[in-house]
């Protein structure tokens, strides 16, 4: 259980090293808005890591067996990459700064795949709900790292010297990964051929009824939620807060409500089901996001601000409480590794690529509307949850399979 929690640390803190965090140092250094909001396109590795799941399935690294061996190599390089952001400043060079962003990602994304699967194997079907708990907090806790600490420091010692310190703090994963036990022990073949690895995770997924369907569902239910959550920080600086008041509301605070969301939503869960929850929660972060409007309008109060951060946080914790149940419940156990990388990343898609206009957006056309656009952004998603029956006539039971935290896949970032 250790071990999971600490891999959870690791793994959750590289996410907002390139996105909330990255964001603050533009800001703090000019950057304009729409160069800011294009940023979340060096996310794209999380989105698409699907692509190469199976070669981290197939290939078996020469030394700490097929998982440790892959998490030793990514979390190492994902170390290095966050140090070289010492050498870089993003005015001066933002071409170089989005080149060591898109690598950070990479790496980190190749780090989430190997952990989920490694937890997986560690834990017993017992130990499933415990261990994916503790993940999630410790993931919680990275970003605290990455998110709020970084803040605090920023306001006492240049950004750089901030970069280098969120680099050594990776060591936590390196330790725990050389020193954490090997699940497989030879008892688990991996597959023959890469044919093997690939090819059948995906017919399995597309035979079901309603795959496409499903897919646009993860795409579009939390759209407005994370294209909101993209310009947060931008404008909570904007508005005239300073960077300690982000830290505090936005990235300590904030966190906190986010985790209680997310067990408020795990309650929830069992006493409503997937279906009943994908609606309440999607309807209250659509309500979250209206909030921020309300503080566009009403100007830099921070009773208002803690009160609107918290609302968009537990709601955002306990939509993706539900969200990552009812991904894990299209999951076939023989699969889970893959098929969970290909709809996590559709989670992500939003996050990196459908957000990143949210800059050009906010420009043109305000905070106040900007945020209630992508408050009705929500709409389509819930639509798609008319066809929820027809989707789980060939679900396998929710009981049978994993529920991973899904490392960038916790998507918000305020």
């Amino acid at each position: 259980m250790l071990v999971t929690f600490f891999l959870g640390i690791s793994s959750g803190i590289p996410l907002l090293v390139t996105g909330s965090t990255l964001q603050a140092w533009m800001t703090d250094e000019k950057v304009n808005l729409a160069v800011i909001g294009m940023f979340s396109l060096v996310g794209l590795p999380y989105t698409v890591k699907f692509l190469w799941a199976p070669v981290l399935d197939r290939y078996v690294p020469p030394f700490l067996g097929r998982r440790r061996g892959w998490m030793l190599i990514s979390q190492i390089l994902v170390m290095l990459v966050i140090g070289a952001f010492y050498l870089v400043r993003p005015a001066e060079s933002p071409l170089i700064v989005a080149f060591l962003a898109v690598l950070v990602s990479f790496f980190s994304a190749s780090q989430d795949v190997v952990i989920d699967a490694y937890r997986r194997e560690l834990l017993s079907d017992e130990e499933m709900g415990l261990g994916s708990s503790l993940a999630v907090n410790g993931y919680r806790i990275g970003m605290l790292i990455s998110g709020a600490f970084a803040l605090f420091l920023a306001d006492r010692i240049p950004w750089h010297y901030v970069y280098l310190l969120l680099a050594i703090s990776l060591l936590i994963g390196i330790i725990t990964t050389c020193l954490a036990p090997n699940p497989d022990d030879g008892q688990i073949i991996p597959p023959q051929s890469l044919r093997e690895a690939v090819i059948d995770p995906f017919t399995d997924y597309f035979k079901r009824r309603g795959a496409f369907e499903i897919l646009a569902f993860i795409l579009l239910y939390k759209i407005g939620d994370v294209m909101a959550a993209n310009m947060t920080v931008p404008f909570i600086l904007k508005i005239g807060f300073t960077k300690t008041e982000l830290a505090l509301v936005a990235k300590t605070f904030g966190i906190f409500a986010t985790i209680a969301g997310g067990l408020v939503g795990g309650l929830l869960l069992l006493r409503v089901g997937i279906h009943k929850a994908l609606w309440i929660f999607g309807i209250l972060q659509a309500g979250s996001t209206l909030a921020f409007s309300v503080l566009a309008s009403m100007g830099a109060y921070y009773s208002v601000l803690v009160a609107t951060v918290t609302f968009e946080n537990l709601t955002s914790g306990m939509g993706t409480s539900a969200f990552i149940a009812f991904m894990a419940s299209l999951c076939n156990k023989r699969f889970t590794a893959t098929q969970y990388a290909l709809l996590s990343s559709f989670m992500g898609i939003p996050r990196v690529i459908v957000s990143s206009p949210a800059g050009f957006l906010a420009e043109s056309m305000g905070w106040v509307y900007f945020f209630i656009f992508c408050a009705l952004l929500a709409i389509p998603g819930l639509a798609f949850l008319l066809r929820y029956r027809a989707w789980q006539e060939e679900s396998f039971p929710l009981s049978k399979v994993t529920v991973s935290h899904g490392d960038s896949n916790l998507p918000s970032e305020s």
